[in-house]
C-alpha cells in the first residue's frame, strides 16, 4: 500500500470515529507522542483513553473488546493546542459593531474615565460561534478570551478567561485581568504613557483604602475594588499589553512593588531585558513575525525574539496581531517561524501546549499528554509546526470530533463539477436535490 493509500484509509477511519457522539474506550498506537512534558517525544507509542481521561502510554498496550483502535501509523500526537488571545465566541463578525462583545467604553463621548476592572467578557461568550469549528478542525482546542481597551475606557480593559472549544459554554481556571500600557493605550491617560503609571498606582491606592471610596478623584466602583484587589499580592495572572524596553522595565518594578503577578503579551523588545524577565517569572507572549518597527514601540523588533527569552530561561508562548480570532489557526505557523529563528522545536510546542497551561492555571487538566490529564489530543498528518502538515483527527475528552466547519462546507459544495444546463443539471452552487 503506497502512502496516499494509507492516508487515506486512516482518515477513512477517523471520518468514521468522528460520528461517535459519546465518549468510548481509545486507543491511539503507534503514535510519535509529543507529550509537552519533561519527557519530551516518546517513538512508537501508544496512549489509552477511557472516560474521557488518558489512562496509559506506553508500548503494546490493550484495550477493552469494545474500544476503538487507530493505528497512528508513526505520526505525531500532540495536545490539542492554545489559540492564543482571541475573541473566538465574542467577536463573530469584525466590521460588524453588534457582533462584538470584547471591550466596554461607558464614558464615550464624555471627558469621564471608566475603570471597569469587574467587566467581565466570559458573560458574552458564544459556544455556537462559527468560528468555534474552523480553529477546532486545525487541532486549535482552546484560546484565552481576551478584554480589549477602547474609547471610553481606561487602560484597564477589564477580565476575560479561558474556554475550550469543545461546545461548552463556560470558561474553566480562573479569570485573567488584561492592561493595555505604551503608546497604543496613551490616548487613555492624558496622551502619556507616564500617566499611565500614575493611574494605576492610584487605582492601588484606593484597593489599600488609601483613598475614600466616595473621594471625588476616586475611579472605582465597589464592585471593582474588590475585583482589582484579587490581582494584588501575589492573586490571579495579570496579561499586559507592552513592547518597548523601557515600559517592561517600569512594569517589573511596578509588578514587584505591588506583588502582582503578570504576563506580558507582545514585548517586541522583551529580549532586551530577558534576564530581568526570568528572574522575576515573567512569561512573554510573543509575535514572532514581528521583525520591523511597526511603530516606536516597537524599533528593536527582532524575529529572534522567542529564542533570545527561551535561551534566558523565561517562558514563552505566541500571540497574534491584528485579527486574531479568525486567523487562531495561524498560531502554529508563529511558533514554526519562532524555530526556524532559533528557538528549540520542543520549546516552540511547549509554547502552544504547557506553557500558556502553566500560565493560566490548568496545567494540572490541559497543556501535555499526562496519565490523568483531559484526553484533548491531535493526530497530525506530518510536522504541526509545519503549515504543510494538517489535523487527521481531534478528541475532546476522548470524543472525535466531526472534522468540519462552515468553511469545509463552503468549500464541498462550491468545489463540486457543474451538471451541463443542456442536460437538466444545476450550477455547481446547489445540491444534487435542488435544494
Amino acid at each position: 500500500m503506497n502512502r496516499f493509500a494509507k492516508m487515506t484509509a486512516l482518515a477513512g477511519a477517523l471520518l468514521l470515529s468522528a460520528g461517535v457522539a459519546h465518549a468510548q474506550d481509545v486507543l491511539i498506537r503507534n503514535a510519535t507522542v509529543h507529550t509537552a512534558t519533561a519527557q519530551g517525544t516518546l517513538q512508537n507509542s501508544d496512549v489509552l483513553v477511557s472516560g474521557g481521561v488518558i489512562r496509559a502510554i506506553g508500548k503494546s498496550l490493550s484495550a477493552g473488546a469494545n474500544a476503538q483502535v487507530i493505528d497512528a501509523q508513526g505520526r505525531p500526537l500532540t495536545p490539542t493546542l492554545f489559540g492564543g488571545i482571541t475573541e473566538i465566541g465574542l467577536e463573530e463578525v469584525s466590521g460588524e459593531r453588534s457582533t462584538v462583545d470584547a471591550s466596554v467604553g461607558l464614558g464615550a463621548g464624555s471627558k469621564e474615565m471608566t475603570v471597569r476592572p469587574e467587566f467581565d467578557v466570559t458573560l458574552a461568550y458564544n459556544p455556537d460561534s462559527m468560528l468555534v469549528p474552523v480553529e477546532r478542525i486545525e487541532g486549535i482546542g482552546w484560546t484565552l478570551l481576551g478584554a480589549n481597551t477602547t474609547e471610553g475606557g481606561s487602560i484597564i480593559g477589564g477580565q476575560g478567561g479561558l474556554v475550550r472549544l469543545d461546545g461548552s459554554p463556560d470558561p474553566i481556571g480562573p479569570r485573567v485581568l488584561f492592561v493595555n500600557l505604551g503608546s497604543d493605550a496613551a490616548g487613555l491617560t492624558g496622551n502619556s504613557r507616564a500617566a499611565q503609571w500614575m493611574l494605576l498606582d492610584q487605582l492601588v491606592d484606593e484597593v489599600r483604602g488609601r483613598i475614600p471610596q466616595d473621594s471625588h478623584a476616586a475611579l472605582l466602583t465597589p464592585a471593582g475594588r474588590a475585583t482589582l484587589a484579587k490581582y494584588l499580592d501575589g492573586g490571579g495572572r495579570v496579561v499586559v499589553s507592552v513592547h518597548r524596553a523601557a515600559d517592561i522595565r517600569q512594569l517589573l518594578r511596578w509588578s514587584a512593588k505591588h506583588n502582582v503577578r503578570v504576563a506580558i503579551a507582545g514585548g517586541s523588545e522583551a529580549w532586551k531585558l530577558a534576564p530581568q524577565l526570568a528572574a522575576a517569572k515573567v512569561p512573554v507572549f510573543v509575535n514572532p513575525l514581528a521583525n520591523l518597527p511597526a511603530n516606536f514601540d516597537e524599533i528593536n523588533a527582532t524575529m529572534e525574539n522567542a529564542a533570545r527569552l527561551r535561551a534566558a530561561g523565561v517562558a514563552v508562548s505566541f500571540a497574534q496581531e491584528g485579527d486574531a480570532s479568525h486567523n487562531a489557526r495561524k498560531i502554529r505557523q508563529l511558533a514554526g517561524n519562532a524555530v526556524a529563528n532559533g528557538l528549540p522545536w520542543e520549546d516552540g510546542l511547549a509554547g502552544l501546549t504547557r506553557v500558556p497551561a502553566e500560565t493560566f492555571g490548568v496545567a494540572d487538566r490541559l497543556g501535555s499528554i499526562v496519565v490523568g490529564k483531559r484526553a484533548d489530543l491531535v493526530l497530525w498528518s506530518g510536522d504541526p509546526l509545519e503549515v504543510s502538515a494538517v489535523a487527521m483527527q481531534v478528541w475532546l475528552d476522548g470524543r472525535a470530533i466531526p472534522m468540519r466547519s462552515r468553511q469545509t462546507e463552503l468549500r464541498d459544495r462550491y468545489l463540486r463539477a457543474a451538471t451541463p444546463p443542456e442536460a437538466g443539471g444545476l450550477p455547481r452552487a446547489y445540491p444534487a436535490s435542488g435544494k
